[in-house]
């Protein structure tokens, strides 16, 4: 990786981070400032996420969501609600930093786009809150409220409409003002509102994007600790708010009780007991019940969280009416009329009947969802006449809960984003950056020369990471590790290559061992695997057996073809070079020479194991006379039971000995003996190895002639390598 210069020190960062929090501070005071010039001049804007745009768009995701949530934070010291839309404010942040990367601050239209982006964000973020809350109001002069005495709009388009609307002007402006700032500020400025946590070397934009861009077999580190992170807040987060969420509910529950306890309690001081069975009998045509009646009325209407007051007198068919207080939905009970119990109270019918004290129930019965509270009324002789009765609906108690929920919820994710993005720039510098940046640098070793060799571990040196932990000591580890490494690769190129050239003189002096019995075959193990060679990169170029044929697949082929017909060294020199035809006998003498061939190469194997170019050398020696229809010798092998090289080497070994010149026979044309080649496609041979054995008609024709022109110990040398 060549490194681009650095204009500032390499530990430089603590003082452009002190830059960075003043310009976050200024953006803060910005849109605290135009928020507040906004409202004192009564303009129908917010303009408070002008220096979150701003600076997120300079300066990138991290200083955009800490001016967001900072001013949001600020605000809520005077309007506590303004904490509940903190997220807006970050989320605005966020995608400004994205938008800006893609040019969408550039052109008119893409403006526009940004805009309206915004607007949804603000403007359709921003009324699910109150409508969640059901804090809508359309009793006054707002075009949410005009929206909706159209008759046009429903309630809650209406809201929404009107909400999207006003934030789409609002976000018309800031995202003006916005791109106006930053284009008053010069580009090369631009950097001092981003924060930089480098621990080590910094990255040219090109170096710092290839370490962020590295590829991995499952998932990034990165991503396995931010969802790590993620899943330890929310799991937090769900505890505290299921904690927090149940004792609320609790202190609501205890606080209305006592509500409902007071208001039964007065209610039960109201009503003049010795009358009771009066009020029964008469009701409204005492004045003295129409009296008590309106006070009843007045203790209800004294808190708005009671739904129900009422008095009845429990009997064993039911509970008779003696107050029931009107509501706006629900007419009141006339004096004397009888509900039944309902299944709820069952359990409790007994102590009414005996008029003992009841303690507080919750129902849901026929009369809705209800907190009941039941004190009992007694006359002067002590006993209970009736029950006062005043019923709190946990409907509303559910609304609090809910709506408790919802802010909870709504500062929490606020804090989740600043929390999770400080946390990623954070692993960024100092886990991710510098482990990739030594992935990077190792991923690109040269070995090939010692100069190349040099460059690879300057180029570890050079990253001088500094992160004081566990990844500085790896680094250090991996740096001296490479160093020695590399000299050791140096003295192990050296002896492979050594090995290699002695490899291949080994075969070809086998080889030639081989050859030198057999008077007939001239140089055929040379051109044999002269032709393998051309067949086998014929094969790859039409993209045949792509999976086999690779560089070392090849080169373990052509350097081991000429071994194909090492097993000749069992036959007798009788037989080998008889000019006349074998017979019956001889012939099945000089066919064993496959399988021993096999058998030889089989114990060098177990001598050499985990040896790629033995393996190929035993396929070809011990099956390149097995033919594709399975006709052949020495096991019957059929199609591509038969291995890939030895299918190679068969059509080379027949080619090379219908073209040769023998003791016992003529050689045979180029084109007769590409006939009897294709001829036996299907049935002799693999159709795809005719093929390039036919595609590559020129090359073979042309080291054929060669070797036809040529002496053994020169022309056959030179062809080969």
């Amino acid at each position: 990786m060549k490194k681009e210069k650095v204009a500032a020190p390499v530990y430089s960062g603590k003082k452009h981070n002190l830059i960075t929090v003043l310009l976050c501070c200024a953006g803060t005071l910005l849109n605290l400032l135009l928020g507040k010039l906004s409202e004192v001049f009564g303009l129908p804007l917010y303009l408070d996420t002008v220096g979150s745009i701003s600076v997120s768009a300079m300066g990138g995701y991290l200083p955009g969501v800490i001016v967001g949530f900072s001013t949001n934070v600020l605000k809520s010291f005077e309007d506590s609600s303004a904490m509940y839309y903190g997220i807006l404010n970050v989320l605005i942040a966020i995608c400004s930093s994205i938008m800006v990367k893609r040019g969408f601050f550039k052109k008119p239209l893409k403006i526009v786009a940004t805009i309206i982006l915004f607007a949804v964000i603000g403007g359709l973020g921003g009324a699910l809150i109150p409508w969640f809350l059901d804090e809508i109001e359309f009793d006054s002069a707002t075009l949410r409220s005009e929206l909706y005495r159209s008759g046009a709009f429903s309630r809650e388009v209406a809201h929404f409409l009107s909400s999207f609307l006003y934030d789409l002007i609002d976000k018309a402006v800031s995202v003006i003002l916005s791109v106006l700032i930053i284009n008053l500020i010069p580009q090369k400025q631009h950097s001092l509102f981003s924060f930089t946590g480098w621990m080590q070397t910094p990255l040219s934009n090109e170096e710092s994007s290839a370490a962020k861009k590295t590829s991995f077999r499952v998932v990034s580190l990165k991503t396995k600790i931010l969802v790590a992170l993620s899943v330890s807040l929310i799991l937090v987060s769900v505890a505290a708010t299921a904690i927090s969420v149940a004792l609320y509910r609790n202190a609501l529950i205890k606080d209305h009780t006592k509500l409902a306890q007071g208001v039964a309690n007065i209610t039960a001081k109201a009503i003049d007991p010795e009358l009771v069975d009066d009020f029964l009998e008469k009701g409204a045509e005492m004045e003295e019940y129409k009296d008590t009646l309106n006070l009843l009325a007045e203790i209800r209407e004294s808190s708005q969280d009671i739904e129900y007051v009422y008095v009845y007198k429990i009997l064993p068919d039911g509970c008779h009416v003696v107050f029931d207080v009107d509501t706006e939905e629900v007419e009141g009970s006339p004096a004397g009329s009888v509900i039944p119990f309902d299944e709820s109270f069952s359990h409790l019918i007994p102590d009414l009947l005996a008029g003992n004290p009841i303690d507080p129930i919750t129902t849901n019965d026929s009369f809705g969802w209800l907190l009941t509270v039941y004190e009992p009324v007694y006359n002067s002789e002590g006993k209970c006449v009736c029950y006062a009765a005043a019923d709190v609906s946990m409907v509303q108690i559910g609304i609090i809960e809910r709506n408790f929920f919802i802010e909870m919820l709504a500062v929490f994710l606020s804090f989740f984003i600043l929390i999770f993005v400080l946390v990623r720039w954070l692993i960024e510098y100092h886990i991710i950056l510098p482990v990739n940046s030594i992935a990077l640098s190792t991923g690109t070793f040269a070995y090939d020369s010692e100069k190349a060799r040099e460059n690879s571990i300057e180029r570890i040196r050079e990253l001088k990471i500094r992160t004081g932990d566990e990844v500085e000591n790896l680094y250090h580890a991996i740096a001296k590790t490479s160093d020695d490494s590399m000299r050791y690769v140096a003295d192990v190129q050296k002896k492979t290559e050594e090995l290699a050239q002695m490899q291949t003189a080994l075969i070809l002096v086998l080889a030639d061992i081989v050859e030198s019995r057999d008077r007939n075959t001239g140089a055929h193990v040379r051109k044999t695997a002269a032709y393998a060679r051309i067949l086998l990169h014929e094969m790859r170029r039409k993209g045949y057996y792509a999976d086999i044929l690779t560089d070392e697949y090849i080169s373990d082929v052509v350097n081991s073809a000429p071994l194909h017909d090492v097993g000749k060294i069992q036959v007798p020199d009788a037989i080998l070079n008889k000019a006349g035809p074998l017979n019956d006998e001889e012939y099945t003498i000089m066919k064993s020479h496959a399988k021993a061939g096999g058998d030889i190469i089989s114990q060098a194997i177990s001598l050499v194991p985990n040896s790629g170019y033995l393996d190929e050398a035993r396929n070809l020696a011990a099956y390149h006379h097995e033919k594709w229809d399975g006709s052949g010798y020495p096991y019957g092998l059929k199609g591509d039971k038969i291995p890939l090289s030895a299918r190679v080497m068969a059509v080379a070994d027949v080619f090379d000995a219908l073209v040769s010149k023998r003791s016992y026979k003529d050689p045979m044309s180029f084109d007769e003996a590409r006939k009897i080649i294709t001829e036996g496609s299907g049935r002799h041979f693999d159709p795809l190895i005719v093929d390039a054995f036919v595609s590559a008609e020129a090359e073979i024709r042309h080291v054929e002639e060669d070797f036809e022109s040529m002496t053994d110990e020169t022309g056959c040398f030179n062809v080969v390598h």
